[in-house]
């Protein structure tokens, strides 16, 4: 059974005495991935989902290794850029998508990916990508980028969201941090994407802070405690965790929305990782349903749960 907690009881540490954090921390690709991956086989070693989320971890390996020599991103022009600041919108839109770089790393990615230990279902679904015509790999594309992967499909589009992730990741990587501002509640100032999860952080100069996790380009966001991270609620806000767990992940649940999104305790253990221990938090998914709540982020990796 999950355990309710009370906000006054989330270990709020020391909310007033949290130093100005940015707004945003940007992604760095050549050492996100990587981390992932170390991760992804750290939980592996003692998780019941251990071969999926091994899988996970090559795959994460993947997305670290294909990246010497692939095309650079292109960015919105100027003005596009520009114009999305001055409207509050994000400037990497998700409708333009198609580009020599997205492509090559798809490719890259699909031929690195034949090399790794995978589930039986996992190399069925990599042989129908590989032989996949373009206009059937956009319409996969369309479909992450909409947060609409049908779960009957989810082992195709696995490789097309590891694909994304790191085609964002390098764009988000490239912009301007102090150009960005908030785009609304629940959306990546980056990419309008929905958090995956957020996390209490224990960086320096922010430690204490909340940031929101985008399930797409990895950017982090600042965003306010005790607050629904979807529809912006500060009222019918909880907390449940597994009873006996360490209690460094939990499910923030709003009744405003009848939502909720998992919230990582970074600053109580520096190795988690929001996409990681999403997926391997899954029992947690599984309580908190009972409960009523409907799970409000997006983890192309744990999709119909």
């Amino acid at each position: 059974m999950p355990r309710q907690i009370a906000p006054s009881d989330i270990d709020p540490t020391a909310i007033g005495e949290v130093s100005a954090p940015p707004f945003v921390r940007l992604p760095d690709p050549t050492r996100l991935f990587v981390r992932r991956a170390q991760r992804l086989n750290a939980l592996a070693e003692i998780h019941e989902l251990g071969p999926y989320l091994r899988f996970l971890a090559a795959l994460a390996d993947v997305q670290h290794g294909i990246q010497d020599g692939l095309p650079d991103p292109d960015l919105p022009e100027t003005e596009a850029r520009e114009r999305a600041h001055a409207f509050a919108m994000p400037p990497l839109a998700r409708d333009r998508f198609a580009s020599e770089a997205l492509v090559e790393t798809l490719d890259r990615l699909i031929l690195a990916a034949s090399a790794i230990e995978k589930p039986r279902a996992a190399a069925d679904a990599l042989d129908r990508l590989k032989l996949a015509a373009p206009p059937v790999r956009d319409a996969m594309v369309h479909n992450v980028l909409a947060d609409a992967v049908a779960a009957d499909a989810l082992a195709e589009h696995v490789y097309v969201a590891a694909a994304l992730q790191l085609h964002f990741a390098r764009l988000a990587a490239c912009l301007d941090a102090s150009t960005l501002v908030p785009v609304g509640d629940g959306a990546c100032p980056v990419c309008g994407g929905p958090p995956v999860s957020s996390m209490i952080v224990g960086w320096h100069g922010s430690h204490g802070a909340r940031f929101c996790a985008c399930s797409l380009c990895g950017t982090f966001w600042n965003y306010v405690r005790i607050k629904c991270t979807l529809c912006g609620s500060t009222k019918g806000i909880g907390y449940l965790e597994v009873e006996g767990g360490p209690g460094t992940v939990k499910a923030e649940t709003c009744d405003s929305c009848g939502c909720y999104v998992k919230i990582l305790h970074q600053h109580k253990d520096p190795a988690l990782d929001p996409v990681a221990d999403d997926v391997a938090t899954l029992g947690l998914d599984l309580l908190v349903r009972e409960s009523g709540y409907r799970r409000g982020s997006f983890n192309p990796f744990l999709v119909g749960y």
